[in-house]
């Protein structure tokens, strides 16, 4: 199995020993020992009926595979990197967030409407699921929010980065008079997350006004 591990909070360690991982298109930014690389294409291993759906909902990601052995070293653009293991679970995350995964996981596309359209992904993120690590990225040190049945989160979709669990999540709109006369929260949508489970956010928000 793949050794996902940090080297700082800003790099990727992966041993392999044989493997294949899937990362991020052009994060290596060393390695040690025999490594071969391969960027997956326009299917990013999901065949064409994953791409499809990925270019109609305007969700993008592009993966190379590594396969070797020795230790490759994935980072990008100095920003932080959380590692999530997954026991048969899901895990949804932005694709801009997405560094490194686990060659046995499956990718996919889970459609999400107006979430989507408030982070700039279009209507649709990525789900992850099966066993293995998932690396995410995220402006600042991701920090894990818990849910539970008794305490709801609501989220600026600016600073989100990912969720798993048994979460079910819908959009909160804090448009009322307050709003408009500037005595409101300043943060016009939010989504809420109810059930069991964790979203990580992050220390910043993303380019862009959500308006409605």
């Amino acid at each position: 199995m793949a050794q996902f591990r940090l080297n700082g909070s800003k790099m990727l360690a992966v041993d392999l020993a044989g493997e294949t991982i899937r990362a991020l298109n052009g994060s290596m930014v060393a390695y040690e020992g025999q490594m071969a690389f391969k960027r997956q294409g326009m299917t990013g291993g999901e065949g064409l009926r994953g791409a499809l759906k990925r270019r109609i909902a305007g969700e993008g990601m592009t993966l190379m595979e590594v396969t070797g052995q020795g230790t490759v070293y994935l980072a990008s653009e100095a920003t932080e990197v959380t590692l999530v293991p997954l026991n048969g679970d899901t895990l949804y995350v932005e694709s801009e967030s997405l560094l490194a995964l686990d060659g046995r996981l499956q990718t996919g596309v889970q459609f999400v409407g107006l979430r989507g359209m408030g982070t700039g992904q279009g209507l649709a993120t990525t789900k992850v699921e099966g066993h293995g690590t998932v690396a995410i990225l995220s402006d600042g040190p991701a920090i894990a929010l818990e849910v539970t049945p008794q305490t709801p989160l609501c989220v600026d979709p600016h600073a989100y980065v990912a969720h798993h669990g048994h979460l079910q999540q819908d959009v909160v709109s804090d448009v009322n008079w307050r709003t408009v006369l500037g005595q409101g929260s300043g943060e016009s949508v939010q989504f809420r997350y109810q059930g069991q489970g964790l979203v990580y956010v992050q220390p910043a928000e993303r380019g862009g006004i959500l308006e409605i």
